[in-house]
């Protein structure tokens, strides 16, 4: 299975090393302080980090990144005042803190960011994306997460769905989404048996296919097991799951293949919140802790 889809400025690798030399003073007499060690403290983690940040990206003071907004509670489109919030975006503003930056989250659809990375029109991508190696041609990849997929019907799944025999069903995915080839394989498969095809309803958002199942204009659903969960309490049970998740894979932050060292200030940043407890507390904020991993890796789809 194909996992979930594929900078405002162009980024150039731009490594720079500062050398410190030490001077050595001798005294000719009387005070003994005059060979005290002055130098300065060590640099902190954070300073650190910051250098590897291309100085084109950090020289506006933020991340421009690219985010579908319709896929709680990974991120979301808040109606109260309508700015971008979610797991996802906490973490996102948590690293961009580590580098002293800050995250600038633009709203975009899904199979728009991929795009929009290679082109320069964002700096980083934080959308659920799932690391594959298909993707990994075109951008890489610092992995932060592991997730499934999952099926869900009206509690008591009164029209029968069956993951491994939808055929004839109508069942709703979100567009560009690792989901959409999973259903279409699996209709395939149907026709190939003497059976009926699959009717796929494609909505642009996750949040309109939601609508659909819980109107009744769908038979089920399939999404990241994160998305599928948070959807039953948010519909105060008035859905559920039905089989297994399957096929987990890691999310990844994506980053152009230009991006040089960006990256591994990101992943180093991404260790820090781990190692001082942020990253948990972000997790189990947002009920998603079951997903946590603990060593984050630059293009981790292993194929």
């Amino acid at each position: 299975m194909l996992p979930r889809s594929i900078t405002r400025r162009r980024i150039a690798v731009m490594g720079a090393l500062a050398v410190a030399a030490g001077l050595s003073l001798s005294a000719c007499g009387g005070d003994d302080s005059a060979g005290t060690d002055t130098a300065a403290p060590a640099p902190s983690a954070e300073s650190t980090l910051a250098k590897l940040v291309p100085e084109n990206i950090a020289a506006d003071g933020k991340i421009l990144i690219g985010s579908d907004a319709s896929y709680p509670p990974n991120e979301s489109v808040d109606p109260a005042n309508q700015k971008i919030v979610g797991w996802e975006v906490e973490l996102g503003e948590a690293i961009a803190g580590k580098l002293g930056l800050k995250a600038d989250f633009q709203n975009a659809g899904f199979d728009t960011i991929i795009p929009g990375i290679q082109s320069g029109k964002y700096e980083l991508g934080i959308s659920s994306f799932t690391d594959n190696p298909e993707r990994e041609k075109v951008v890489d990849f610092v992995t932060y997460y592991n997730a499934g997929v999952s099926w869900a019907t009206l509690k008591g799944n009164p029209q029968g769905v069956d993951p491994d025999n939808a055929c004839g069903k109508k069942i709703g995915v979100q567009q560009g989404t690792v989901e959409v080839d999973d259903i279409k394989a699996r209709s395939e498969k149907c026709v190939k048996d003497g059976k009926p095809a699959i009717e796929q309803v494609v909505r642009k958002g996750q949040t309109e296919v939601n609508a659909d199942l819980v109107s009744g204009k769908i038979d089920g659903m399939l999404a990241d097991s994160p998305i599928v969960g948070y959807a039953i309490k948010q519909t105060g049970d008035k859905l559920e799951i039905i089989g297994q998740m399957y096929d987990a894979a890691p999310y990844g932050f994506a980053f152009a293949k230009t991006s040089g060292t960006f990256k591994d200030a990101v992943m180093g940043a991404l260790k820090e919140l781990m190692a001082d407890g942020t990253y948990t507390k972000i997790l189990e904020k947002w009920g998603v802790q079951d997903g946590a991993i603990t060593t984050p890796v630059i293009n981790g789809a292993g194929g």
